[in-house]
């Protein structure tokens, strides 16, 4: 059975179709990659898987259960996370606050014993600060913690990202374009890393990607959107040599 089931998935604005019969399937520990050019669709699709778009028709199914109608913080607490196309990070927080607010949605204590600070308050916060310094380490963060996000070079700020979305413990991991603005070297090891946080974590991932050499070096199943619709699926070799996908999608890079 599936982990992540999507069925006939579609969302229009006004008269234009974004997405139509969209379908998708994921199982436990898939590195998956949607690709497209831009306008195509991709990240509509997280925006329906994530719930920040409701679905004209179709469905997203967790474990069986639909997604559809959830709010983004319930669908998160379901045990999908996300990262964005453009970074958004709480710029005036420091690092690691930045990971802590993530953990919070999992804290042990309710809001009475962090009003009255009672002493499951302080044990939760301890752990909540030790978890973060973890994930900070991880990442290549943590001799940073205290450093404000906003100030982080534009790498860095990627990969506090994801870390945020994996401090709210997922079961799948979308990536919006996590290579965007990073030189060579940083993709390089964020393709080592995307490797190591599948197998560390147990995670499924789905990436939507333009660098070609990151999606074609980690992904092991590929689909590829056109004009809102898939037009191939496939293994990198697969999706490289196909005709279709060069014509729509990778044209420049085949010329």
């Amino acid at each position: 059975m599936a982990l992540l089931s999507v069925n006939d998935l579609s969302i229009s604005f006004g008269g234009l179709k974004a997405v139509s019969n969209f379908n998708m399937q994921l199982h436990k520990n898939d590195l998956a990659g949607l690709i497209g050019p831009n306008g195509a669709g991709k990240t509509t699709v997280f925006n329906m898987l994530t719930g920040v778009y409701l679905p004209t028709s179709g469905d997203i199914q967790l474990d069986g259960k639909s997604l559809v109608g959830l709010k983004p913080y319930q669908i998160n607490h379901r045990g999908v996370a996300r990262t964005f196309q453009n970074i958004r990070l709480f710029n005036d927080l420091t690092v690691i606050d930045n990971l802590k607010i993530a953990y919070h949605s999992h804290a042990r204590y309710g809001l009475l014993g962090a009003i009255c600070r009672l002493p499951g308050f302080y044990a939760g916060e301890k752990e909540i600060h030790e978890k973060s310094m973890e994930l900070l380490k991880i990442f290549k963060l943590d001799h940073k913690y205290d450093e404000l996000a906003k100030n982080l070079p534009y790498g860095e700020q990627r990969r506090l990202e994801i870390a945020r979305a994996m401090a709210t413990k997922p079961r799948i991991l979308l990536l919006d374009e996590p290579a965007a603005g990073m030189n060579p070297q940083e993709t390089h090891e964020l393709m080592e890393l995307i490797r190591w946080i599948r197998k560390e974590f147990d995670l499924t991932i789905l990436l939507i990607e333009h660098d070609m050499s990151l999606v074609m070096g980690v992904c092991e199943i590929i689909y590829v959107l056109d004009y809102g619709q898939i037009i191939a699926i496939g293994t990198p070799d697969e999706i490289r040599n196909n005709r279709r996908v060069i014509e729509a999608y990778l044209g420049e890079e085949a010329s």
